[in-house]
């Protein structure tokens, strides 16, 4: 197995995790804001979140793609 499957079998699941971590937490401050609540540094803690997440998966996607060569 070469060193850019191992890579991708690595970032694909935590890109994913902090995704969907990323999505509930802000489902959450919305909540949150709906209930008169302190929502802007949960929600924008749950931007940080998901956007890591899709550059994580990003990154996953481009080492399954040098994987192929």
């Amino acid at each position: 197995m070469n060193t850019h499957k191992k890579k991708w079998l690595f970032l694909a699941p935590i890109g994913l995790v902090l995704v969907g971590a990323g999505l509930s937490m802000a489902i959450d401050a919305g909540s949150v804001k709906a209930n008169g609540g302190n929502w802007f540094w949960y929600g924008t803690a749950a931007l940080i979140v998901f956007n890591s997440g899709l550059c994580i998966f990003g990154t996953a996607i481009i080492e399954k793609v040098k994987s192929l060569k």
